[in-house]
């Protein structure tokens, strides 16, 4: 299996630029926990985003990186439940050809990945994977 870590895809000429398009469900947490996404763990503090995607896949969000890239979707104040909807903001993606892991940040969370599905690198330091399927259903070329 292809050990990635937390990749560097904006220094890498085969990663592409996409935008990710959604409207997701969000609850804040009230205790530091643990959320399985499909593709492996995800540690959250208190006060951080439990979102549920489109998709019905759940993940979570630090407070910090959620007030910056998401905003109400259905009138609520921003920091309350409800759905909300992404600020479209490019991000670097590759299609990986083999199973791999991949950590959301050096040292955290590892995720597992199948062939064909995407590593991601929203920041410096911050990076995820999306499943193949959802990744056609919800991300678009920047």
């Amino acid at each position: 299996m292809l050990e990635l870590g937390c990749p560097k895809l904006s220094q890498d000429p085969a990663a592409i630029r996409v935008v990710k398009e959604e409207v997701v469900t969000v609850v804040f947490a009230d205790t530091p926990g643990l959320v399985m996404s499909a593709v492996g763990p995800n540690h959250y503090a208190a006060g951080d985003a439990l979102v549920t995607g489109s998709t019905g896949d759940p993940w979570c969000v630090s407070r910090e990186r959620f007030d910056a890239k998401y905003r109400p979707d259905a009138g609520q104040a921003h920091g309350e439940p409800g759905p909300y909807r992404n600020v479209p903001t490019p991000v670097w993606a590759k299609q990986i050809p083999g199973p791999f892991r991949i950590a959301r940040s050096p040292g955290g969370d590892v995720l597992t990945g199948e062939a064909g599905d995407w590593a991601l690198e929203y920041a410096p330091d911050d990076c995820g994977l999306v499943a193949r399927d959802r990744f056609e259903r919800v991300y678009r070329p920047a």
